[in-house]
């Protein structure tokens, strides 16, 4: 028999002694139980990294100061260098016009990104929609600036008829607009070109970052989301833990060269402190680069149209037993109303309000949306109200693989 442990206690260390198996053996158990039924938030379970873990896990790999350092403790910068390459590769940044690293996560990109471009001049007005990640207004708040939120539509895409008005208003002033390549609730995209065009019509020089933490990869594989000149995208930020499903978090942060931190040299480190952190962990380097070398862009992009046929799936079929559902084009995210309570003590949804949502990505099989479908399919049986209408995103087709 499973021995029940309180974790809160056994994991008191000012008691002794303490069971360490037991508290390791308990968490591991609860994570394995949530596994097949936590689908509400963004993380690849299809991947394997148990070649990585195995070699490396044990031991320290500290990436500290510039990627482009051959000097001090090298660790896995080298490693870090092939990744920042490859995905910069993906959304076509000119070889010559380019830096990055890779960070602890996307809040740490967009922090970098933000502070790169505000650091040019401290009146700028940093621009970013109230869909966008809850990253964003903080990261204003630490840098001491001036934040302006745009009004998003009710399928999460930016108003950009809005964010001309603000950029209007404020015309005195140098401006950073964030644009957001996959909205948390609903995984929407901004248009960077809508938003570049607005820029250039009151603040041409202005700066625009865009925050990809999901959407970025899947969005390049398709060649719909480009870094090119003609682009005039300044930075972007990409998680690396969500599509690559790494086992810990991590992210990726790219700039135009000329927004390249000048850093000063620490000559004990034998290498410049360009990086927002100093030390980053060299193990989330090798995750990701692993991930990269063995799949490759095929092996992604068959990644990416695998979940986007999933999700088109569960829209479908949640339809098709009256639970109203919705997603945009080539999303992995399926917006639907909340269901009960008791579907949600079972499955680990996100949820906001009257919304909620479920996102497919790979490694999600249609096995477990089948068990989803059924249990809100129950509920819903037993519902004596009406089913509450969520914020309404675009309808989609059933297959949007083939646009």
């Amino acid at each position: 028999m499973t021995q029940t442990v309180n974790l809160t206690d056994a994991a008191d260390l000012s008691c002794a002694p303490i069971d360490v198996a037991a508290v390791l053996e308990h968490l591991v158990r609860e994570a394995d139980a949530a596994a097949t039924t936590s689908i509400g938030f963004p993380g690849a379970v299809d991947l394997d990294h148990t070649e990585v873990m195995t070699r490396l896990g044990g031991r320290l790999w500290n990436n500290i100061g510039d990627p482009a350092d051959t000097g001090g403790v090298a660790h896995t910068r080298a490693l870090e260098r092939a990744v920042i390459t490859w995905v910069a590769d993906l959304v076509a940044m000119p070889a010559d016009d380019r830096w990055g690293y890779v960070s602890s996560g996307g809040t740490e990109s967009n922090l970098s990104a933000l502070h790169a471009a505000h650091r040019r001049d401290a009146t700028a007005r940093i621009y970013y929609s109230t869909a966008g990640h809850y990253s964003v207004p903080k990261i204003v708040g630490l840098l001491g600036a001036k934040g302006v939120p745009v009004r998003a539509h009710a399928d999460g895409e930016m108003d950009y008829t809005h964010l001309a008005e603000q950029l209007h208003r404020r015309r005195r002033w140098p401006a950073i607009v964030v644009a957001t390549a996959g909205t948390t609730m609903t995984e929407a995209v901004d248009d960077p070109s809508r938003i570049r065009a607005i820029l250039d019509d009151h603040h041409p020089g202005g700066h625009l970052h865009v925050d990809a933490a999901l959407s970025g990869i899947p969005l390049a594989l398709d060649g719909r989301l480009r870094l090119d000149n003609a682009s005039r995208i300044g930075s972007i930020a990409i998680s690396g833990h969500k599509f690559f499903g790494t086992p810990t978090p991590c992210g990726i942060v790219l700039m135009r060269d000329h927004l390249r931190p000048a850093g000063s040299r620490v000559a004990y480190t034998a290498t410049a402190d360009t990086t927002i952190t100093g030390s980053r962990c060299g193990l989330s380097a090798a995750l990701l680069w692993h991930a990269i070398a063995v799949h490759g862009r095929e092996g992604h992009r068959w990644r990416t149209t695998e979940a986007r046929r999933l999700a088109a799936y569960t829209t479908e079929r949640l339809n098709t037993v009256g639970w109203p559902a919705s997603r945009h084009p080539h999303a992995f995210t399926v917006v639907l109303p909340t269901p009960p309570q008791q579907v949600r003590r079972k499955w680990l949804l996100a949820t906001d309000g009257d919304t909620s949502h479920l996102i497919c990505m790979p490694g999600i099989t249609p096995g477990v949306i089948d068990a989803f479908v059924a249990d809100v399919a129950a509920a819903s049986r037993l519902r004596s109200r009406p089913i509450p209408r969520p914020r309404p995103a675009p309808a989609t087709p059933a297959d949007a693989c083939a646009h």
